[in-house]
């Protein structure tokens, strides 16, 4: 969008991370995180509860924020399909756009798939809230999936609702040299949660039938120091950062292993040979695993549910994942969500 003439102002609430936003600009929100795994309460980077004080103060940092900015078009990231933890700023932000003048143009951008076991009351307070918004930028290729898969509500928001493609990063040629080469790549994106997934690649690589090429196994900054000293070194595997290269590695891989992230399932589908998906997965969180089973039902994938893992089942899905057909065989994906996303807010805008 910035580079398309916009001037984006990005609010984030989360940790501060390195971004390159090109000629866009950064707002940084006091930050807040999940408290644990279960994804069930906010937190402070410490760790510490959030107090009505705390939530007081970020609501009207963000407001103040939006009268200041005055902008034209207001975009909430998965709000109000997800992110509803963050309702104490974001309602209070939705019903001061709507009092600006002029109104700027409100929208929900949200990936393929949302949480599917949310409760008949929380799709309600979703179509409730999404009356305040003109437009649903679903960033997916219908084709790959149909998002009243998930959504119940479907009926009710379908005609504020378009598909844009998959928001990927820029088309660019995998570098011609031989990374990775005919190994198993095995990323687990941050990596906050990716250590049973590390270590159960480790225990299937003797029972698979890639056992004498090389495992790269590539962690994220998130992992904890505990899980990743715990990780054994080997013969044949290489335990190493995250890469910026990691799409010419999928490129000459003989396979991936990874969670179904949306970055990570888009760059596999782009670039991979054959994959095999291990869903994060909770109570709260069925995306990645309603992400990974639509992509094994048309066959590209093969998958191991996480409350299933181990090495011997890893094992088996790699088998899986050979004896099927490469993902290169399937009609590409729309991938031109970026693009889209631009030609459809100037065509509201005008």
């Amino acid at each position: 969008m910035a580079e398309d003439g916009f001037d984006v102002l990005l609010v984030s609430g989360g940790a501060p991370i390195p971004l390159d936003l090109g000629p866009a600009r950064l707002h940084q929100l006091p930050p807040v995180r999940a408290r644990d795994a279960t994804l069930r309460e906010l937190a402070r980077l410490d760790g510490s509860p959030l107090d009505e004080a705390f939530r007081v103060a970020r609501a009207r940092e963000l407001v103040s924020l939006l009268q200041a900015e005055t902008p034209s078009v207001v975009i909430t990231e998965q709000f109000p399909f997800g992110r509803t933890q963050l309702r104490f700023e974001l309602v209070p932000l939705l019903e001061a756009a709507r009092d600006l003048r002029p109104r700027p143009l409100i929208v929900s951008s949200v990936r393929d798939v949302v949480r599917r076991t949310a409760s008949p009351a929380r799709v309600t307070q979703t179509i409730e809230t999404l009356a305040d918004f003109d437009l649903v930028l679903i960033h997916a290729d219908p084709a790959m999936a149909n998002f009243a898969a998930s959504f119940v509500g479907w009926e009710q928001i379908a005609a504020r609702a378009v598909y844009t493609g998959y928001v990927a990063s820029p088309a660019t040629p995998p570098k011609t040299d031989d990374a990775g080469k005919g190994e198993v790549i095995v990323s687990v994106g941050g990596g906050a949660v990716g250590g049973p997934l590390l270590k159960a690649a480790i225990a299937a690589r003797p029972l698979s039938r890639l056992a004498n090429r090389r495992w790269r196994l590539l962690v994220g900054g998130n992992l904890p120091e505990a899980e990743l000293l715990s990780l054994r070194q080997e013969d044949g595997i290489i335990v190493e950062p995250a890469r910026a290269d990691f799409t010419t590695l999928l490129s000459n891989a003989s396979l991936s292993i990874s969670q179904a992230g949306y970055n990570t399932v888009i760059d596999i589908l782009r670039y991979a040979d054959r994959a095999v998906l291990v869903p994060f997965s909770s109570d709260r969180e069925t995306e990645q695993g309603d992400r990974a089973r639509l992509l094994a039902e048309r066959g590209a994938v093969a998958v191991v549910p996480a409350e299933q893992l181990s090495g011997e089942r890893l094992a088996e899905a790699i088998a899986n994942a050979l004896d099927g057909p490469s993902i290169r065989s399937f009609a590409p994906c729309d991938v031109s969500g970026a693009e889209a996303t631009v030609r459809l807010l100037r065509q509201k805008l005008s």
